[in-house]
C-alpha cells in the first residue's frame, strides 16, 4: 500500500508537463557542459611566435583559475590571474637563435620587443578561443547527438556548449588581474638527476654530493627567478635593499648551501636570522657557526630558545655578524631592533610553570617602550631620550613580536617551523619564517622530510618600508624541489599606530633580552621543534 502510494506520488510531481520540461532542459545543460569540455580540453590548443620563440597555448578546467608558464626543464610559473574554473598553459616549445641574437644586438629590436610580445599573445589568445569554441560547440552537439539520438536536441546541446564558453570567456576577462603578473609562483623539480638519499647509509655516504646538487638547483632557480623581477608592477631598482630572512638552521649544513646560493642570486645587502642555529647550544656546535664568517655580507641574529649564550658568544666572534640582545644596528640603511629570547630550552627535561605566553607578550611590551615608527613626532627636549625608529625588528618567538604591535612597521620571527604572514590592526606585519635548516634532525622523523624555508626582502631605500618579498621553499634531505612565490605589500606606506592608547609599560630587567629571572626560575618551557608543527600541517610541507 505504501509503495503505491510513493509511485503515485511520483507520478504526480515528475509526470507533470513543467517538472518533464524541467529535466530535459536540465538534461541538456549537463550534457552541453560535459561536450563543451571535452572539445576544450581535446581542442583547445595552438602554436603561436611569441617575440624570439614558438610558444603552445592550451585551455584545461581547473578548480581555479590560472595561467601556468611553463619553462621546462626548470620548472614552471604559475600566475593568479583569473577567477573561471579554467587554466591557461603556455609551453615555450622552441626558440629561434637568429631572433634572440639579433634582439641582443640591435637595441631597436629590444624596444620593440614588449610591444611585439603583447601583440603575439593577444593574437595566439584570439585564435585558441576561437578554437576552443569551434571544438566545444562540435563535441557539444556529437555528445548531445550520442546521448539524446536527436538532431534538435544535439543543436540545443552545442549552442549551450558555445554559451558556456562565451561565460567562462567573459568571466576570465571580467576578473582579470593584471597586478597577478607581480606575483608569482615558481615550482621547479631538477630533472635528470638520480636519486641520491636512500637509506640511511646512502645519507652518509651522498650527503656532500647532495648539498654540491642543491647548491646547483637554488642557484639555477635563483637566476631564473631574478630575471622574472623585471615583470611590470614591480620592479627593484638599484637602490632597493634586499635583505634575506632565515631561521631555525638547526646546525643543518643545508642551510648554508641554500643561504650562500640565496644570497649570491639575488644580491642581497644582508642577512637577518631569527635563532635556533643550534640544536642544544653547547660549545662543540659552536663549529657549525663559523660559516657566517664566509657570506661576506652583514648577519643580523638574535638568540633562540635552542641556543645558549655561548652559542651567541660564538657567532659575536664570527666576521661581519651582528648580535643583537635588546639592541638595535643600523645595517645597510635600515634599522634592525633585536630581542634574545629569554629561555634555554635545548629538551624537554623541565616542564613550564604559569602562562609563559604572558611572559613573553610582557617582554615584547617591555621592549616597545624603547621604540617608534619614523613618522611619529620626536621630542623637542634633547633632555628627553629619544625613541628608537627601527624599521625592522627582529625577535625569535612570534608571541614577542606580538608585543611590538604598533611600534615598528615589521617584526621577523621564527620558531614554528611554519611560514606565514600576518598585518595586525596596528599596521605592523608580523612575519614568521619556517626552518630554513628544515628543523635540522627533526625534519627527518616524518614520512616527508620537511622543507627549507627562506625568505628575501626589498625596502624602498628612501621610506625604509617593505615593498614586496619572495618565499623560497626548497625540498628536504634527498628531495630535488624548489618553489618561489612573490608577494606585493598592498599599502607599503600604511601608517603604523599602537592598537591600544596606553603606552607600553617602561623598560624592565628583561628588556635587555637576557635570560630573565622570573623566566629561570619558573623553569619555561617552549613548544620544541619536535613537539610542533614542522610545517606539513600547515600546507608548507608537501611538494608543490
Amino acid at each position: 500500500m505504501e509503495n503505491s502510494r510513493l509511485r503515485a506520488y511520483a507520478r504526480r510531481t515528475f509526470g507533470s508537463r513543467p517538472a518533464r520540461v524541467s529535466a530535459r532542459v536540465l538534461a541538456v545543460l549537463l550534457v552541453a557542459v560535459v561536450g563543451g569540455w571535452l572539445g576544450m580540453t581535446f581542442g583547445a590548443k595552438v602554436d603561436t611566435p611569441v617575440g624570439p620563440a614558438d610558444v603552445g597555448m592550451s585551455l584545461a578546467p581547473s578548480w581555479s583559475g590560472e595561467t601556468v608558464i611553463d619553462v621546462r626543464p626548470l620548472g614552471t610559473l604559475s600566475f593568479n590571474s583569473h577567477d573561471a574554473p579554467l587554466r591557461l598553459d603556455l609551453t615555450i616549445e622552441a626558440v629561434h637563435p637568429e631572433v634572440a641574437e639579433e634582439i641582443l644586438k640591435n637595441p631597436r629590436w629590444a624596444d620593440r620587443l614588449p610591444t611585439t610580445i603583447e601583440a603575439d599573445v593577444i593574437a595566439g589568445l584570439r585564435s585558441l578561443v576561437v578554437r576552443a569554441a569551434l571544438f566545444a560547440v562540435v563535441f557539444g552537439f556529437i555528445t548531445g547527438l550520442v546521448v539524446f539520438r536527436r538532431l534538435s536536441r544535439a543543436a540545443w546541446t552545442a549552442a549551450g556548449s558555445l554559451v558556456m564558453v562565451a561565460v567562462l570567456g567573459g568571466v576570465s576577462a571580467l576578473t582579470f588581474n593584471p597586478r597577478s603578473i607581480a606575483e608569482p609562483r615558481y615550482t621547479g623539480l631538477l630533472t635528470g638527476v638520480p636519486s641520491l638519499v636512500g637509506s640511511a647509509e646512502s645519507i652518509v655516504t651522498k650527503f656532500s654530493e647532495y648539498r654540491g646538487q642543491l647548491a646547483k638547483l637554488v642557484t639555477n632557480v635563483s637566476q631564473l627567478y631574478e630575471a622574472g623581477s623585471t615583470l611590470p608592477i614591480f620592479d627593484p631598482d638599484p637602490g632597493t635593499i634586499r635583505v634575506l630572512h632565515v631561521s631555525d638552521l638547526h646546525i643543518n649544513p643545508l642551510g648554508w648551501n641554500v643561504i650562500k646560493s640565496l644570497k649570491d642570486q639575488f644580491k642581497v645587502d644582508f642577512i637577518v636570522d631569527t635563532g635556533d642555529i643550534s640544536d642544544h647550544g653547547t660549545k662543540a656546535e659552536n663549529e657549525f657557526v663559523k660559516e657566517i664568517g664566509t657570506l661576506g655580507v652583514p648577519y643580523v641574529y638574535v638568540r633562540g630558545n635552542h641556543d645558549s649564550l655561548t652559542t651567541q658568544r660564538a657567532v659575536a666572534k664570527q666576521k661581519n655578524a651582528i648580535v643583537l640582545d635588546g639592541a638595535a644596528a643600523t645595517v645597510k640603511g635600515l634599522t634592525v631592533y633585536g630581542i634574545g629570547d629569554p629561555r634555554f630550552t635545548p629538551d624537554k627535561s623541565v616542564q613550564a610553570e604559569g602562562d609563559e605566553s604572558k611572559t613573553l607578550l610582557d617582554l615584547g611590551r617591555a621592549n616597545a617602550a624603547k621604540l617608534a615608527p619614523r613618522e611619529w613626532p620626536r621630542p623637542a627636549s634633547t633632555s628627553a631620550p629619544d625613541k628608537i625608529a627601527a624599521d625592522i625588528a627582529a625577535v625569535h618567538d612570534p608571541t614577542v613580536g606580538r608585543g611590538l604591535s604598533g611600534y615598528v612597521p615589521l617584526v621577523l620571527s621564527g620558531h614554528v617551523h611554519a611560514r606565514s604572514t600576518e598585518l595586525l590592526p596596528s599596521g605592523t606585519r608580523l612575519m614568521i619564517q619556517g626552518s630554513t635548516g628544515g628543523a635540522g634532525l627533526r625534519g627527518l622523523e616524518h614520512d616527508e622530510p620537511t622543507p627549507l624555508t627562506a625568505s628575501v626582502l626589498y625596502f624602498n631605500k628612501s621610506s625604509h618600508r617593505l615593498e614586496a618579498w619572495d618565499d623560497i621553499t626548497v625540498g628536504g634531505l634527498g628531495e630535488q624541489w624548489i618553489q618561489c612565490e612573490r608577494h606585493i605589500e598592498p599599502d607599503p606606506g600604511r601608517t603604523i599606530f599602537p592598537e591600544s592608547p596606553q603606552a607600553p609599560p617602561s623598560p624592565t630587567a628583561t628588556g635587555s633580552g637576557s635570560p630573565s629571572p622570573v623566566a629561570l626560575a619558573s623553569g619555561a618551557n617552549v613548544p620544541y621543534a619536535s613537539g610542533v608543527s614542522d610545517g606539513r600541517r600547515h600546507g608548507t610541507g608537501r611538494k608543490p
